[in-house]
């Protein structure tokens, strides 16, 4: 529980530099996709193959919303479904090769914008800036 209101402002000035990194990193990625489909297609590449169940289970979505985005993902060429061989009922879900580059050329993207706003910053600003992604890191966990 907090117990001061230097936790109340923390908490608050956190989350919303947090929600903005986020937002601004997403529009530098380029992508053109809706945060939703970015996410999926990102979970299926380092996830994957999936089956619609699974990507909806790492997802936080239900069954129905997670088919709209692999139809939609599948429509744009970004990932192929193929029968799943433990289950002939369901799918596997993988990124193609243009879907594989769309993430690689939106991290790309995303980096080289980090990459410039922190070679803005002295050496003591990116050490603390180091030391406080750790913090988040091991927060997050």
């Amino acid at each position: 529980m907090r117990s001061t209101s230097v936790d109340d402002e923390l908490v608050t000035r956190l989350r919303l530099a947090l929600a903005r990194s986020a937002r601004r990193l997403r529009q530098e990625s380029g992508t053109g996709l809706s945060p939703s489909l970015t996410a999926a297609l990102a979970t299926i590449e380092r996830h994957g193959p999936l089956t619609p169940s699974e990507l909806a289970a790492r997802e936080r979505v239900q069954r129905p919303t997670v088919t709209r985005i692999v139809d939609r993902l599948e429509e744009l060429g970004l990932v192929t479904r193929a029968a799943d061989p433990g289950d002939r009922r369901s799918s596997l879900i993988t990124v193609t090769r243009a879907g594989g580059e769309l993430l690689a050329s939106a991290r790309t993207r995303k980096d080289a914008f980090l990459s410039e706003r922190l070679d803005a910053l002295g050496p003591e600003d990116r050490a603390t800036l180091e030391r406080a992604a750790s913090l988040l890191e091991d927060m997050l966990e």
